[in-house]
């Protein structure tokens, strides 16, 4: 999916869209980019002189990758919205910067009525950045 393809899916704007493109995606599992830019307007207070990607917009880029792979569960998508219920496990493992691209695979655990359980991680470089396990709604738009 490219950017035009996920703005049709998910909700959020700039600068709150956290997915660039999708790279895989099967029923179970999606891999999503995130290329990290010294654009991004976060970096201006996080931290002045020594930029680093705030671990919550790591969290929510990873949520965002987790409600395109939900979405594409249902049978109308275009009639519904994927809503952030909770985290747990979550772990920060090394910091994501300018000119970093953060892989988000997220794999659904469980589907079951309208709530989804996720489990995400975040890598750059293949270097593990953050992982969680996540849980989402699904509600009429």
């Amino acid at each position: 999916m490219n950017i035009q393809e996920i703005m049709n899916v998910l909700p959020h704007r700039y600068p709150m869209l956290l997915v660039d493109r999708i790279v895989e995606r099967d029923d179970q599992r999606i891999v999503g980019i995130k290329n990290v830019t010294a654009n991004e307007p976060f970096f201006q207070g996080h931290f002045p002189g020594q930029p680093i990607m705030p671990g919550v917009l790591i969290v929510e880029a990873m949520a965002q990758t987790g409600g395109l792979l939900t979405m594409g569960q249902l049978d109308n998508p275009d009639q519904k919205i994927v809503l952030f219920l909770g985290i747990d496990k979550a772990r920060f493992r090394r910091p994501v910067v300018p000119g970093d691209q953060l892989r988000m695979e997220v794999e659904i655990i469980q589907f079951r009525g309208t709530t989804c359980r996720m489990k995400g991680m975040a890598t750059v470089d293949g270097e593990r950045a953050a992982e969680a396990e996540m849980m989402a709604t699904v509600i009429d738009r």
